[in-house]
């Protein structure tokens, strides 16, 4: 069942407002393009290969996704904002920060090449990109920024350095240094230290 903000989510694009219609198809691609990275990787993607199996025309695929780096920013979007949810204000400051730097990690675990295609394609100069990874940044800054309670237009060293823990770690991950899985108990401990500090 999906919730409020999951709903608001999925009818969000890069582009424009969408419709429920509208909604559905992009829901069918990115589904789709999951499907075919799990089986082809990144570089056997295309978004008429992604189109084809959504049953959905090229032409209206590319209304709504630019290129395959486009796509594939978009199925990282929607399972960052649907799997990392909001603090547990009940938990320690350094408990919430553990906790979602830990979820975010885990957010394309176990899905084979979705995590290095999530990388590459981020990476990417499409300007539709570029307006994700300004989303995504901006949605990762919100939660820490919850996770230690302060302003997060204004947000501190803290917040800042485990923005740049979280992105290298996932950098790395996409890389194929260590699992995701790894990622994740590497990024808590080096966030443990970080807390420490900010707590001296």
């Amino acid at each position: 069942m999906s919730t409020p903000a999951s709903a608001s989510i999925s009818q969000e694009s890069t582009r424009r407002r969408l419709t429920a219609q509208q909604a559905d198809t992009v829901a069918k691609l990115t589904d789709a393009a999951v499907v075919v990275l799990r089986t082809d990787g990144f570089d056997g993607l295309t978004v008429r290969s992604v189109a084809k199996l959504a049953g959905v025309a090229p032409a209206t695929a590319y209304t709504y996704f630019s290129s395959k780096s486009h796509l594939v920013a978009e199925v990282f979007w929607r399972r960052l904002a649907d799997g990392v949810a909001e603090p547990d204000m009940s938990l320690s400051p350094t408990d919430r920060v553990v906790e979602l730097l830990r979820s975010i990690a885990l957010v394309v675990t176990g899905d084979g090449d979705i995590g290095g295609a999530v990388t590459v394609a981020l990476l990417g100069s499409d300007p539709d990109v570029e307006h994700l990874r300004l989303r995504i940044g901006g949605f990762i800054r919100r939660r820490l920024s919850a996770a230690l309670g302060v302003d997060w237009e204004n947000p501190g060293p803290a917040v800042e350095a485990l923005e740049m823990l979280y992105a290298g770690g996932l950098v790395h991950a996409g890389m194929g240094h260590m699992s995701y899985e790894d990622t994740a108990d590497r990024l808590t401990e080096s966030a443990l230290l970080i807390m420490r500090a900010a707590e001296q």
